[in-house]
Formats: C-alpha cells, sequence, structure tokens
C-alpha cells in the first residue's frame, strides 16, 4: 500500500501528523525558534507559502499568551528553501482578549550571510471564546462532490521534484476549474478544490494557513503558466472548522501590470466560513 494510503487510512490527529511534525518549532532562547523546513511542502525548489505561514503561525502561537491565530499578514522576501531555518518572534502587545506579535524567519545564503526569508505581523486569541453570533450573506463555493473531482493521480506523472507538497495533500479539483489541465483555460481566474491533509488529519487553525495557499494558482486559468510567487498574503481565521475535509474557492478578478490578487474563502463540512484570505503575486507574462 502506498505511503500515503496506509497513513490515511490510520488517519493521523492533530498533534500527531506529519504537519504538526514538519512545523514544529525548538525554542532556543525566548522567542528565538529553530526548524528544519522539511523539503516534503516544495513546489520545484521553493517552499510552499503557506506551510510556512503555519510555521510562522506557530511559533507565535507559543510566544503569545493567546492560542489562536485571528489575523496574520505575511510579506515574502526571498524563496525559502528547505534546511535549517531560525524563527525570531516579538511580542507587540498583549490584551484580555487579543494579543498582537510579529515574526520572522531567517536563513543563510550560499555566501553565509543571514537573509531573512518572510516576516509576519499577527493577532491571536481564543477561537471557543467567541460568541455564536452570525450574520452573513456569503454562500458555500458551487463545487462537484467529491467523488466528480479530480487528483493529482488523475492527471500526467509529475516530473520528479516538481511538487512533492502534492504527495501531502488530499485535492480534488473541481472540474469546472481545470480547463487549464486541458489546454483550454476559462479566462475566469477561478479555482475550487475539496481540501485536507493525505495522512487523514482534520483540520485546525494552523493548517487553514496552509489551505489558504495549496491550490493551483487562479492564473492558470487566465491561461499563464509557471510560477506565481506571493508577495503579500493576510489570512483570517473565524472559528475552529468542524471535522472532515475543507472546500476551498480561490477568485481573481484583476490581472494588471504582472501582479494579480487572490481572495480565498475556507468552507467547513458544517457550511460555516471558517477562514478568509488575500494575496499579492506576481506573474510572469510571455
Amino acid at each position: 500500500m502506498p505511503e500515503a494510503a496506509s497513513a490515511a487510512a490510520t488517519r493521523a490527529t492533530i498533534g500527531d501528523s506529519e504537519f504538526d511534525r514538519d512545523t514544529a518549532v525548538t525554542r532556543r532562547a525566548p522567542g528565538v525558534y529553530d526548524i528544519d523546513l522539511s523539503a516534503g511542502w516544495t513546489i520545484i525548489n521553493a517552499v510552499n507559502g503557506g506551510y510556512l505561514l503555519a510555521v510562522l503561525g506557530r511559533a507565535l502561537g507559543d510566544a503569545l499568551p493567546h492560542p489562536d491565530p485571528f489575523t496574520i499578514s505575511a510579506h515574502y522576501l526571498t524563496a525559502s528553501r528547505p534546511g535549517p531555518a531560525v524563527v525570531r518572534t516579538e511580542t507587540v502587545r498583549t490584551g484580555r482578549t487579543l494579543s498582537t506579535g510579529q515574526a520572522s524567519l531567517f536563513q543563510y545564503d550560499d555566501e553565509g550571510n543571514e537573509v531573512e526569508r518572510i516576516r509576519v505581523l499577527a493577532s491571536y486569541g481564543d477561537l471557543d471564546a467567541l460568541p455564536d453570533d452570525v450574520r452573513i450573506s456569503a454562500r458555500p463555493p458551487a463545487i462537484a462532490p467529491m467523488d466528480q473531482c479530480f487528483g493529482t493521480e488523475d492527471g500526467p506523472a509529475p516530473v520528479d521534484g516538481s511538487s512533492a507538497i502534492t504527495d501531502r495533500l488530499m485535492l480534488r479539483l473541481d472540474p469546472a476549474t481545470l480547463g487549464w489541465a486541458l489546454g483550454r483555460p476559462s479566462g475566469r481566474g477561478e479555482m475550487r478544490a475539496w481540501f485536507g491533509l493525505a495522512d487523514g488529519r482534520d483540520a485546525d487553525p494552523l493548517s487553514m494557513l496552509l489551505a489558504v495557499d495549496a491550490l493551483p494558482p487562479t492564473a492558470f486559468e487566465l491561461g499563464l503558466k509557471g510560477w506565481v510567487p506571493t508577495v503579500e498574503l493576510t489570512a483570517h481565521v473565524r472559528c475552529r472548522p468542524a471535522p472532515g475535509p475543507l472546500r476551498v474557492s480561490i477568485t481573481t478578478r484583476n490581472l494588471a501590470g504582472g501582479f494579480l490578487e487572490e481572495d480565498a474563502e475556507v468552507w467547513d463540512s458544517a457550511d460555516r466560513l471558517v477562514a478568509q484570505s488575500r494575496q499579492l503575486a506576481r506573474v510572469r507574462l510571455g
């Protein structure tokens, strides 16, 4: 049985899964954490931005007095590589319901110089302490049933090492947003999918930071190819998700000057909007 399928059969739990192990940080000193960034969350040679967001989110969750990310904004300064890294955190303010902190991840370049890869500013609170009142006009995305959607196993075999992250995800892409894979992009700038972790671990606030940046870029449905690096990403975690797969919808309405925005919504199995994000990304034209 393939490793991912075997892991899924036993269903990993929150706190005991590949995602938890690969985002775990070791406190070296107050506000300073070490981590070895896993090659398992890469696209080509670059570490996925959602995985990095979860790494820094975990470090801030340890450094701040509140447990859950409510909002986290990241600026991606240079591409991160698999291997050793250090996260430095700073508490900006603590209050009764929210605490705010910032964090940066650093690595060394080929010349031995320390390089800042990503910097975030975040506010943390306690999702379990929020009131139950919900007033919403948003609706869950129109996405085909999971058994009518397509995974990476349904497409051509990827180039070795090109997208290691897909082996760690359960992604079932809506056929209505898969025109790019057939050479017929729709031009609508939409991407929708069922999302989970391949080992069956249920979603939590940290894994939703991964979910908002784990789908193929909407640029593919606009007829563009190649890497679409994130410049800035802000994620809002709205509530703790119910068990079961998530539904992720991402849209782009404006590509101009070589940059586009991606607006993401994440819905849980109870039809609740559990996370949102917006990012600015760069595209290569021509």
